[in-house]
């Protein structure tokens, strides 16, 4: 089932990419997708590695709206303080505990923290992340307490 899936996924993802509906054009679709598949089950078979998506569909689709909003923000403050004659920047850097318990919600907490512009996690650490602000202020870790929070909020539990 879940190969099945990809391959829907894929080839669907494939055809709104190119936007050509010609024979030609899905041979190679299926061919590629075919060739993806092979490739991921190849590696599944060697390292057994796989990640488990337990994630909240409404939750984490709002959580990205939120984000969206958030990136806007931030490129605002950060295109200000470009644009400044005096430039005030304030950079740091500072340890932020996480709350998730999975790694895909660590993933997406961590790279939330780098596609908000002016910030970027530069170290994984059991525990917390080591972020560079270029615009520091004392609001910067209560901001990314919150995301934190939305992200974990995101996870679903692990079933029994």
């Amino acid at each position: 089932m879940r190969i099945i899936g990809a391959i829907i996924v894929f080839l669907g993802l494939w055809l709104l990419l190119s936007g050509v509906y010609k024979p030609i054009t899905i041979s190679l679709g299926v061919i590629s997708t075919l060739a993806v598949i092979f490739i991921i089950n190849r590696m599944d078979s060697i390292d057994g590695d796989r990640v488990e998506i337990r994630l909240k569909p409404l939750a984490f689709l709002w959580y990205n709206v939120w984000l969206l909003g958030e990136i806007a923000k931030a490129n605002w403050i950060v295109t200000k303080i470009i644009l400044s004659p005096s430039m005030p920047i304030k950079q740091h850097m500072f340890s932020v505990p996480y709350t998730q318990k999975t790694d895909l919600g660590q993933v997406i907490f961590a790279n939330s923290i780098t596609l908000t512009p002016g910030t970027v996690t530069i170290e994984t650490e059991p525990g917390h992340f080591l972020i560079h602000a270029v615009a520091y202020t004392t609001d910067d870790k209560t901001a990314l307490a919150d995301m934190d929070r939305r992200v974990t909020a995101c996870e679903k539990a692990k079933s029994a």
